[in-house]
């Protein structure tokens, strides 16, 4: 199945998926991660991670997109990468693993 890498607004893009760099927690702070939850209407995307609860590092949470033209959000919550030598490669791994299933 072909996909297409676009670069624009990310809460105006027409997509199945839009992925969602998120805190662990069901909260929204700042940045990239409130845009989308206050596009997406805020009260039912935190109400639907609220369910889903923490996110741990390299996996994924799927929510509805609600207002956005997307249908979906991946929710993941980003590697920190400190030398290479703290678990970064097998954390990006298991994130992959977890996009693909």
């Amino acid at each position: 199945m072909p996909f297409k890498i676009v670069r624009n607004d990310i809460t105006r893009v027409k997509a199945d998926v839009i992925v969602n760099t998120a805190n662990p927690n069901p909260i929204c702070v700042s940045g990239t991660d409130l845009a989308i939850y206050e596009a997406a209407g805020k009260e039912k995307l935190l109400a639907e991670r609220a369910n889903i609860g923490k996110i741990a590092r390299g996996d994924i949470a799927v929510t509805g997109a609600y207002n956005l033209k997307a249908k979906y959000i991946i929710h993941t919550v980003g590697t920190v990468w400190t030398d290479g030598l703290h678990h970064e490669f097998e954390i990006l791994k298991h994130f992959m693993e977890s996009l693909l299933c």
